[in-house]
């Protein structure tokens, strides 16, 4: 199963239908990403998820909304609500009002909009959560109510649709505490944590590789010049402390000028083998 999908399963099992005002609230938030209401004489609500038609049809049972079919077309599932019932809704829709709502009730709302219509990709891959919504002024309305608790999205307003969305990490997982998908919260710590700290890992390797590979081309150019210099019989002419220094090099190609400066009889810094490792190659030029 996708991430989403354990998501909307946990969301649709949640005992918490006893409290009427709360499942209105959520019943709203789904409505409120059914972009059609009243066009046909029957209204219908699809998705991909069973167990999001689930708990689109127990929060109907709840609101004594019992006359409904689901039915199965092609990969969706299907709830069709006739006229009669279906005005129930409509009349709620109408009624109700995204600033009424108690704030006790607003995390019902916003836990129907996700229910309704929201995704999110595999955080193991990236992060990314979208709730795709009925009109901005829906949009806008979530975004005070989210970041009110903390929990902080944007907008996305383009001609084919509107919606809210997250690529934070963090801002999602706080958003899944704030729906009550508890286990998915745990879920997404873990993969996040680990991914952290692969990405960390892949950084300081990626760090040391650069680091050696700097290290070995400019070991390279030294023993080149040394080498150089033995050829046109210049070697001898060096100093003794350069001497030592070449030699140390050339039996330790992959040494770093820090791990050079302590072999030395008398050792030196890191800037003081540099200056002489650059002098050795400026007397092979």
């Amino acid at each position: 199963m996708s991430f989403s999908t354990d998501v909307k399963e946990e969301l649709s099992k949640m005992s918490n239908l006893a409290d009427k005002e709360s499942v209105k609230a959520e019943m709203f938030g789904y409505l409120n990403t059914i972009t059609h209401l009243t066009v046909d004489k029957t209204l219908k609500f699809a998705t991909e998820n069973e167990y999001n038609i689930n708990r689109f049809a127990k929060l109907l049972n709840n609101l004594n909304i019992l006359k409904y079919e689901i039915d199965i077309s092609g990969k969706n599932f299907q709830i069709t609500i006739p006229k009669t019932e279906k005005n129930k809704l409509i009349d709620l829709y109408n009624e109700y009002n995204v600033n009424e709502i108690k704030e006790n009730h607003q995390k019902s709302f916003v836990r129907g909009l996700f229910l309704g219509s929201g995704s999110i990709n595999n955080p193991k891959n990236k992060y990314h959560m979208e709730i795709i919504l009925k009109d901005i002024n829906i949009a806008n309305d979530t975004i005070n109510i989210l970041s009110k608790s903390g929990v902080y999205f944007k907008i996305l307003n383009t001609s084919s649709k509107i919606s809210i969305y997250s690529k934070d990490g963090e801002e999602i997982s706080k958003f899944l505490a704030f729906i009550g998908a508890n286990s998915a919260v745990l879920k997404f710590e873990e993969i996040r944590v680990y991914r952290d700290m692969r990405n960390n890992v892949n950084r300081l390797v990626n760090c040391e590789t650069a680091n050696l590979s700097k290290t070995v081309s400019a070991s390279v150019k030294q023993i080149e010049a040394i080498n150089k210099l033995k050829k046109e019989g210049k070697y001898n002419e060096l100093p003794d402390n350069l001497k030592e220094l070449a030699e140390l090099r050339i039996a330790n190609p992959e040494a770093s000028l820090t791990e050079l400066g302590k072999m030395l009889k008398e050792p030196i810094g890191k800037s003081g083998v540099n200056y002489r490792l650059k002098t050795i190659i400026k007397m092979s030029l």
